[in-house]
């Protein structure tokens, strides 16, 4: 497994060892001991599967109280996937970090929490899978406007598909700061 800190250093880009042969590929993607040390040392205690059509944005999402670290990978099509600092006066508080995630490049990423989290489906057929260290919390659901123009990011898919949650979120300026996770 190769572990390479991104342009914000608490999120990670995670490859995952693959085994290929005549009958396809392994790779251990999860195993307690091995990320512990490597990536996160918090428990995971559920998953999340999504299936999206090309052109889905599932994005900007976060839970505060109760935030949620996200280890996430795709197992079908490929996804352009971005985490934003929401941290109240962290250093990097509105910055974003990018990365392309497929079946086929089979990369994992480590979101910590205090990072809201979206993606938005380049294919039909995407099945995105998400191993979460907290439960989901309703009441704790927070929501970063996806095409917030102060974050900027250069979603590739112009045709964006919404859920009515996600295209009423607020801007991150507009968010209280009690609604926002606190830096350290």
């Amino acid at each position: 497994m190769k572990v390479t800190p991104t342009e914000i250093p608490e999120i990670l880009l995670v490859e995952p060892r693959w085994t290929d042969d005549v009958r396809g590929a392994l790779a251990e993607v999860w195993r307690a001991e091995r990320y512990g040390a490597e990536v996160t040392s918090l428990a995971f205690v559920q998953d999340n599967v999504s299936f999206s059509r090309r052109g889905v944005v599932r994005a900007l999402h976060f839970q505060h109280p109760h935030g949620q670290g996200k280890l996430v990978s795709v197992l079908s099509g490929a996804v352009y996937d971005v985490a934003v600092d929401v941290r109240r006066d962290s250093p990097t508080f509105g910055r974003w970090v990018e990365q392309a995630l497929s079946a086929e490049n089979r990369g994992q990423l480590w979101i910590p929490p205090g990072f809201a989290h979206g993606f938005q489906a380049l294919t039909d057929g995407v099945v995105f899978h998400y191993k979460c260290t907290d439960l989901y919390h309703p009441e704790s659901e927070r929501s970063v406007r996806w095409d917030d123009p102060a974050l900027g990011i250069p979603w590739p898919l112009k045709d964006a598909v919404l859920s009515k949650r996600d295209a009423s979120a607020p801007l991150l300026a507009q968010i209280p700061p009690e609604h926002l996770p606190e830096f350290g």
